[in-house]
């Protein structure tokens, strides 16, 4: 992990770690991105339309759910964390519902909170979803 400017990526795909402050992170912000953008191409709307950092992270809280220090260690200690309000995850499928059970399972891995869990680019093209595809044309 490198140290770098909180101040990257279109806001609307924009990882929580880096809404929240964090200067040290990985690929997995990019996997983040991937999962706005793939939700995005199914919805043909954007998932995340947040107009500040602040309302981008209200946008993601509402749908995933207030993240805990269970889920994503250390999240409470990032600079930029305050406290939010509590929201319950809503149903993922329900906010992407012309993606089948395969392809919500795929965009639950890449939009989760801790970047240590987030699915990487090798694992998510392993992923069933792409099962269909013929992968010796890549």
């Amino acid at each position: 992990m490198k140290s770098y400017t909180h101040e990257i990526v279109t806001l609307w795909y924009r990882a929580p770690e880096v809404l929240l402050g964090s200067t040290h992170y990985s690929t997995a912000v990019d996997m983040w991105s991937v999962g706005c953008i793939f939700a995005e191409m199914v919805r043909r709307q954007a998932l995340f339309p947040g107009d500040s950092e602040f309302q981008q992270l209200l946008h993601i809280f509402r749908l995933l759910g207030t993240p805990t220090d269970k889920q994503w260690p250390g999240v409470s200690s990032l600079r930029d964390w305050h406290v939010y309000p509590q929201w319950e995850p809503q149903n993922l499928a329900s906010a992407v519902p012309a993606l089948g059970p395969d392809g919500v399972d795929l965009l639950t891995k890449m939009l989760k909170f801790d970047p240590a869990d987030r699915i990487s680019a090798k694992a998510a093209l392993d992923h069933p979803y792409f099962d269909s595809l013929d992968k010796s044309q890549f």
